[in-house]
């Protein structure tokens, strides 16, 4: 007879730590006539992941249609000259610009729909020719697509090539709010072609400059001293002084996102987005009458007027900023400012901005405020009556 003995194993079960270190790489380059055939950039930038031809869709903002009539003959003459290295797989597609490219989820559902239908793969591309709104709502598809499929952006716009597309988010609007829906994922290369700088209109030149001065004021006090002396060469839009002020405010938007520590803002600090709690709401009250850009000026205008009235920063450095954004030919005072003002639970009020920008960061209430031009500091509680006070002295400018 034989008896089973079983043996009893005592253990205790203890957590499985792990840390997991990850890296990105991604170039941003500067140029022009990108879809020229005698400039290989493009094709450069895919030879340099190997051999072999990929494949790609691209993806054109609307408005560029009406001042680059042949860009889509122009894009697909381009690939197919470098055909050994990239091929279309469908025609390019065009979508509406603006943020009406990231009002409606029909748009991220057809272009999730272009690159299941003809097969694209992770190692294929998706490339973005437009400005920052359309750069975002692409950029977003292409994240989730396959859990990423290689995303080359071309920005087109001032602020897309000085700021959004420099960055690692990507994103859609939803529920009334600015960005609900979106994702971290860096970009494979950005290309700027400063060409399509020239056919901007006003308002859309003017617009770029707000975020260069935001991260001026934040964090490099020379940098801001060069816009000051050069605001009316800005204003006459001064092609070289704009391309100057791209490559500084680009070379500060990486070197943070870089070097920060906090790349996919796992905490509350977003130092950058200096100004933008009140630009997102403003650009919702207006139902986005407003572009971007032009809200970042005027909630750079406001939080330095609370900074001042605050006792942090000094009178005179808040009379430049505000006298730079004038000259730059920014208008600083909407009437939606003003709108229930004296309501903040009201979602019709700026102030109610601040309590949608805590939930998008997650955490605390955290506002970067100035102490001085060029060295910004964190907040995380505010004197909602002295916003009220900063308000109206912006309406009266």
């Amino acid at each position: 007879m034989t008896t089973n003995t079983k043996s009893k194993i005592s253990y205790s079960i203890q957590p499985i730590e792990q840390c997991v270190p990850v890296s990105f790489r991604y170039d941003v380059r500067f140029t022009t006539g990108i879809f020229n055939v005698g400039n290989p950039l493009l094709a450069q930038t895919i030879v340099a992941e190997g051999e072999g031809t990929k494949r790609a869709i691209a993806i054109v903002d609307s408005g560029l249609i009406e001042h680059y009539p042949h860009l889509l003959a122009q894009i697909t003459d381009y690939i197919d000259f470098y055909g050994q290295v990239l091929t279309l797989a469908a025609d390019p597609i065009v979508v509406p610009g603006g943020e009406a490219a990231k009002n409606d989820p029909q748009l991220l559902t057809q272009i999730h729909e272009v690159i299941n239908n003809v097969g694209l793969c992770r190692h294929s591309y998706v490339l973005v020719i437009g400005g920052g709104a359309v750069l975002d709502m692409v950029g977003y598809a292409a994240a989730t697509a396959h859990r990423g499929v290689r995303l080359i952006r071309i920005p087109t716009t001032a602020l897309a090539q000085n700021d959004s597309a420099v960055g690692v988010k990507n994103g859609i609007n939803a529920f009334g709010k600015k960005n609900f829906l979106g994702s971290f994922a860096t970009p494979y290369a950005v290309l700027n072609d400063f060409d399509f700088l020239t056919t901007l209109s006003d308002r859309d030149w003017r617009a770029g400059i707000a975020e260069a001065i935001k991260v001026a004021l934040i964090k490099d006090l020379d940098f801001f001293e060069f816009i000051v002396s050069n605001a009316k060469k800005l204003a006459r839009r001064d092609m070289e002084v704009m391309q100057q002020l791209i490559y500084r405010c680009a070379q500060l938007h990486l070197e943070h996102i870089a070097t920060s520590g906090d790349a996919f803002e796992l905490g509350s600090s977003r130092p950058l987005d200096f100004g933008h709690w009140a630009a997102h709401k403003l650009e919702q009250l207006t139902d986005f009458r407003l572009r971007h850009g032009e809200a970042v000026a005027i909630g750079i205008a406001l939080d330095s007027t609370y900074s001042y009235l605050s006792g942090f920063l000094s009178r005179p450095q808040w009379q430049l900023i505000i006298d730079t954004l004038l000259a730059i030919g920014f208008t600083l005072s909407v009437p939606e400012l003003a709108e229930q003002l004296n309501s903040p639970p009201s979602s019709r009020c700026l102030l109610a901005g601040l309590t949608e920008f805590r939930e998008h960061l997650g955490g605390e209430l955290t506002l970067m405020l100035l102490q001085e031009i060029g060295q910004g500091f964190e907040v995380h509680e505010v004197d909602v009556p002295v916003y009220r006070k900063a308000i109206k002295e912006l309406l009266a400018v």
